[in-house]
């Protein structure tokens, strides 16, 4: 008996992107989704933190619904920022005081568009939601912008 194929299908993954009425950063985590399933065995599902479909409470149900238990959220977003350190968190249920890893607070932080939609759906999930960090600074990041470089030149 595998028994490590049957933890896998307990195991969803969630790509989080930020969300926009533009579709242009919807159809990149989609296909970052895309690539990442044909290489794993894991449920992968795409949430939003606003405007774009689906939100990150309708992946997560998603998620559950086909079986997962345990589900990792990963953020395709480069660095921290108050969406990593608060915002998603925050509509995941999971704990936040207000402050980021490097303890500033970023209470009244105003950015220009609005999260209403999110808080107005809850996460329904009783397994475990592990929240990872953000992409970060990666040698993989630089070849792509290495080969970008060399293909405008």
């Amino acid at each position: 008996m595998d028994t490590n194929s049957n933890s896998k299908n307990k195991i969803g993954v969630l790509l989080v992107g930020h969300g926009s009425r533009l579709p242009y950063g919807k159809d990149v985590v989609s296909q970052i989704a895309n690539i990442y399933r044909t290489n794993e065995d894991y449920q992968v599902e795409v949430g939003f933190m606003n405007m774009s479909k689906p939100s990150i409470p309708e992946a997560i149900r998603k998620l559950a619904n086909e079986g997962a238990e345990k589900i990792i959220v990963t953020p395709v977003f480069l660095a921290h920022g108050v969406h990593t350190t608060q915002d998603i968190p925050r509509i995941l249920g999971l704990k936040n005081n207000g402050h980021d890893d490097d303890g500033h607070s970023h209470e009244g932080h105003h950015h220009g568009h609005s999260h209403e939609d999110e808080a107005a759906e809850k996460i329904e999930f009783d397994g475990e939601i592990i929240y990872t960090e953000p992409l970060g600074a990666d040698s993989r990041i630089a070849d792509i912008i290495k080969d970008r470089v060399n293909d405008a030149l």
